[in-house]
């Protein structure tokens, strides 16, 4: 091999190098996305830096539905400078929540005395998911795991830097204490 194809081929592969360096940088975090809140407006998650969130999808028909007091009992307890809880009502699973954002307002405020963030109706799964929903279940756009949204009340962990942590199924209860560890370690 000549002396110009091994300078060409070193810098192709420095070249490579850096590319492939400059895209870990680059990872997406949580505080890059703005969502709408349930009444519409914009609500930028970046608002949230320093703090753990727990992001949970929702319905207002589902078994699991009893969850929403379980949730705002950790928000009332732990929420604070610290820790926030964000809800999403999504539609994907039997059509469990069929209602308008302002029905699940309404629900969730009269039912369970909701106060941690609600927001706009969105989809977790399938073609027409929802990009943050997309970053939370994808290791190439979170850069920690991919998962599947498997039914509602599927729980998203946030650290404080804004990256995914993991996730809990829909079957474990707010209480429960891995989960309460998170929160406060």
């Amino acid at each position: 091999m000549s002396r110009g194809t091994e300078m060409q081929k070193n810098l192709i592969l420095t070249g490579l190098l850096l590319l492939m360096m400059g895209t870990g940088y680059a990872q997406t975090l949580f505080y890059d996305f703005t969502v709408k809140d349930i009444t519409g407006k914009d609500y930028p998650l970046s608002q949230l830096k320093g703090k753990k969130v727990l992001v949970v999808n929702t319905a207002s028909k589902c078994g699991f539905t009893p969850q929403y007091e379980g949730l705002q009992e950790l928000y009332e307890k732990y929420g604070d400078d610290d820790f926030m809880i964000i809800g999403f009502p999504a539609n994907n699973f039997f059509k469990q929540e069929p209602g308008s954002d302002e029905e699940i307002a309404t629900f969730c405020s009269q039912n369970y005395g909701v106060t941690f963030p609600m927001m706009s109706k969105i989809s977790v799964k399938g073609k027409d998911q929802h990009p943050l929903y997309r970053w939370l279940t994808s290791i190439s756009e979170n850069g920690v795991e991919n998962s599947k949204v498997s039914w509602n009340f599927q729980k998203y962990m946030i650290d404080e830097e804004g990256k995914l942590v993991g996730n809990f199924s829909p079957k474990t209860k707010p209480d429960n204490e891995k989960l309460v560890s998170w929160i406060v370690n």
